[in-house]
């Protein structure tokens, strides 16, 4: 593959990467000009609000094509449109190939919950330390355990549940919800440790489907829907979502905790711990039982 490299000012970003795609670019991506100098510019920010800005003063638009003749043709199609104004071509050049999947693989090792409670990807063995193994790959939903609000609820889990992964009447976890359930790794936590009775669900069909997959690659049984599969009431029930949508749930969630039982909540900043304790006062008595890299874990006993 050719990689055609462009800089535009922000308000062309668009334009280009239509008329990229028209042209047959494979791919188009948009980076920061001035990334690594002193003019960078950070877009990014926190989860649930809005980036600072729309986009880059001064964009590097990156577009794959299959052939270096398409890529020239691009060049000079675009070279001579009135929007090139202020733009310029910084280069085409040959992409060398590589093991995609080799290179992907490569960036998630085992992640540590802890010392003897792993999450190990199935290209990797498993530490020599570990006793309770999740088996997850990267996909299409959110839950790998690399995010601290993954790894705060599993720890909570391991610390609640059965190390020796009894599924015994009397095991605290009891009956289990997982709300939002992503990747299902926090429902596949839960079996682990002992869980009697694991409803995961999410709004995501994707997200169902996957936590479907991951069960069985684990051999546990979990039972997968949206919402409305969640009946009855819960020993435990888990919500890793976000600050937003956690206080519109809250009536909702404290509903499906029985009497005794546990609310533990994650995506949570650390800056939001008294909106959330606002928004569940009603119902329960929210604290923060634990903390990472500017993240909580709240929970209640109802």
């Amino acid at each position: 593959m050719f990689e055609l490299s462009l800089m535009c000012p922000q308000d062309r970003v668009e334009t280009f990467s239509e008329a990229l795609e028209a042209l047959d670019a494979l791919s188009v991506s948009v980076e920061d000009f001035d990334a690594q100098t002193d003019a960078e510019q950070a877009l990014f920010g926190e989860p649930g609000m809005p980036p600072p800005k729309d986009g880059w003063q001064r964009s590097r638009v990156l577009a794959l094509f299959a052939t270096e003749s398409l890529a020239k043709e691009a060049a000079s199609l675009l070279a001579a449109q009135d929007f090139f104004d202020e733009c310029r071509l910084l280069g085409i050049s040959l992409v060398p190939d590589q093991d995609w999947v080799r290179l992907t693989q490569s960036q998630f090792a085992p992640v540590e919950v802890t010392p003897e409670f792993w999450i190990v990807p199935t290209w990797h063995e498993p530490p020599a330390q570990a006793r309770t193994i999740i088996r997850l790959d990267p996909g299409l939903a959110f839950g790998t355990g690399t995010h601290p609000t993954t790894r705060m609820c599993l720890r909570w889990i391991a610390q609640h549940g059965r190390a020796d992964g009894q599924h015994a009447a009397g095991n605290p976890l009891g009956r289990v919800l997982d709300y939002g359930c992503g990747s299902g790794i926090l429902a596949i936590g839960a079996a682990k440790y002992g869980a009697v009775d694991i409803d995961a669900v999410d709004i995501d069909s994707a997200a169902v489907e996957s936590t479907r997959l991951n069960a069985q690659a684990n051999a546990v049984r979990l039972h997968t829907g949206l919402p409305d599969q969640a009946t009855g009431r819960y020993q435990t029930v888990l919500a890793n979502i976000l600050a937003t949508p956690l206080k519109v749930l809250a009536p909702l969630l404290c509903a499906h905790v029985e009497p005794g039982g546990s609310l533990v909540m994650a995506g949570i900043l650390e800056r939001q711990a008294d909106e959330l304790k606002a928004a569940y006062a009603p119902y329960a008595r929210l604290v923060v039982a634990d903390s990472e890299d500017g993240w909580i874990l709240m929970t209640a006993t109802l």
